[in-house]
């Protein structure tokens, strides 16, 4: 069942220097028990459309006309982008959609206990006791595989390792039961071992709870490891979007080609990595059409310079963005 529906969505942001366009015409859905990535360089705006799900974005933004996200919530359907007021959005943040940072360290209050902060967001979410909420964090942090929960639930976010903050910050946002949860570069700041077991806890947590999560990285590798669906965004668009497998063993856009290429290979370690040419431009010199045509080897003059692609069915639910495709690919 489809629990989240994006259309059309364009962010803005009103800034000294001009209007900044971060994200141009996105649209994707989500389903209960699947995982989605959303992968990209950094600057393409995977955050931004993230926080759009939860209005997280500063005061400067704006939001096209033609925008729409409608979050299934129980027997109704929520216009995100319509609640104006805060209080009105407390059924969305935190309630029905749940996000973990980046840096569980600059989330967490230093200040203030773990404990403190869990049983803070449950008693604002839920109708539990101060004693239950208590007890249900307790339970998360073991859940996530904290050990000594109840040592854990009195300490400070310092206290912790980084691989114990991860997971603290993950038995948080799951402890009010969420549809939806935003996973956003969650394994960046951890070393190879932790990061296994955070995304192996990860895909049981889906199993378990049958929620969906959007996953934010620029790690291809670890897209293969937990996505079911994969979207690849430059520039704030999205240029490709298919099955996971589908799109990494037969990438149809120049851009996912590029970023695939870019990763080094077991089996031939002394060859050179191939970086995709250039930089990515800035918002505030955003190219004409195809906004990836500055860097495409395949660009066609007079065409992606001038003109925006539309979506072409490459495959089994796999689409791609781009005048170059010539040949549709096999299944995998």
């Amino acid at each position: 069942m489809t629990i989240l529906s994006v259309q059309n969505l364009d962010v803005l942001f009103n800034t000294d220097d001009g209007i900044i366009t971060a994200v141009d015409d996105v649209s994707f859905d989500m389903k209960e028990g699947e995982v989605l990535g959303l992968v990209g360089e950094s600057g393409s705006g995977k955050s931004v459309t993230a926080k759009s799900l939860m209005q997280l974005n500063p005061a400067n933004t704006i939001y096209g006309e033609r925008s729409n996200i409608l979050l299934k919530n129980g027997d109704r359907e929520l216009d995100v982008l319509a609640l104006k007021k805060a209080r009105d959005m407390v059924v969305v943040r935190g309630g029905s959609i749940s996000m973990i940072f980046q840096e569980p360290m600059a989330s967490f209050a230093p200040a203030i206990t773990i404990g403190n902060q869990m049983v803070e967001q449950l008693m604002i979410h839920t109708k539990m006791t101060k004693r239950q909420a208590v007890e249900l964090s307790v339970e998360m942090l073991e859940r996530v595989g904290i050990n000594e929960p109840k040592k854990r639930f009195y300490q400070y976010s310092f206290e912790l390792s980084g691989g114990m903050r991860q997971r603290a910050m993950i038995a948080m946002a799951l402890s009010t039961k969420p549809k939806i949860l935003i996973a956003d570069e969650p394994t960046t700041a951890l070393d190879v071992t932790i990061q296994a077991q955070v995304l192996e806890l990860m895909k049981d947590l889906v199993k378990e709870f049958g929620m969906a999560i959007l996953f934010i990285t620029h790690d291809l590798g670890v897209i293969a490891q937990v996505a079911d669906r994969v979207s690849v965004m430059y520039l704030g668009r999205i240029v490709e979007s298919g099955p996971v497998r589908r799109v990494l063993h037969a990438p149809a856009h120049p851009y996912t080609k590029g970023l695939l290429n870019a990763l080094p290979k077991l089996d031939a370690l002394d060859e050179p990595l191939t970086p995709v040419p250039g930089d990515i431009p800035s918002p505030l010199e955003r190219p004409n059409g195809c906004v990836f045509h500055t860097r495409c080897p395949k660009a066609i003059v007079d065409l992606c310079n001038t003109s925006v692609p539309g979506s072409s069915n490459v495959g089994q639910k796999h689409i791609a963005s781009c005048f170059a495709i010539e040949n549709v690919c096999e299944t995998v």
